[in-house]
């Protein structure tokens, strides 16, 4: 995780550059991870057009009291590669916000589960609504959790 930089996007390049562009610059470097990433453990490793992935480790500081990783790691991993997948979608000034979150939890993840992979994929991207859908899954493809959202998309601001 030493080789991430984490910070907050630069407000000039979020009015003058594609959605596409910015998550792109985030894989390779060029913008910093965001912050969220440190915190929870995961970060964005793919970006293509309707489409985003996000790689997370479970670990034990993750866990809740009865012992397994709480539901918050999922729904934050899934929150991020769904809204990002609208991201990429998004033209340079554009902005989302996620109006809704629906999460299916289809078996519990541990400290010994290994890494995940969230995919989120553009399903529907209107004027002022887009929607997506995601999952995520194990090295071997096994499925732990799948989700669909509803972001708001604001114009950009002249």
């Amino acid at each position: 995780m030493s080789d991430y930089r984490y910070d907050l996007l630069p407000r000039d390049a979020m009015r003058s550059r594609d959605g596409i562009d910015i998550l792109r610059g985030i894989v390779d470097g060029t913008y910093p991870q965001p912050p969220i990433s440190a915190v929870m453990g995961f970060h964005l490793v793919e970006a293509s057009p309707n489409r985003a992935v996000f790689e997370g480790l479970p670990e034990l500081r993750h866990y809740n009291p009865i012992g397994s990783v709480h539901g918050g790691f999922a729904a934050t991993l899934l929150d991020s590669a769904l809204g990002c997948a609208i991201y990429s979608a998004l033209k340079a000034g554009e902005a989302w916000t996620t109006l809704e979150l629906k999460i299916n939890y289809v078996r519990g993840m541990t400290g010994t589960t290994g890494p995940v992979r969230a995919e989120g994929r553009v399903i529907h991207r209107g004027r002022s609504i887009a929607t997506s859908e995601g999952d995520i899954k194990d090295k071997d493809g096994k499925l732990y959790a799948h989700a669909t959202t509803t972001c708001m998309i604001f114009p950009a601001k002249d």
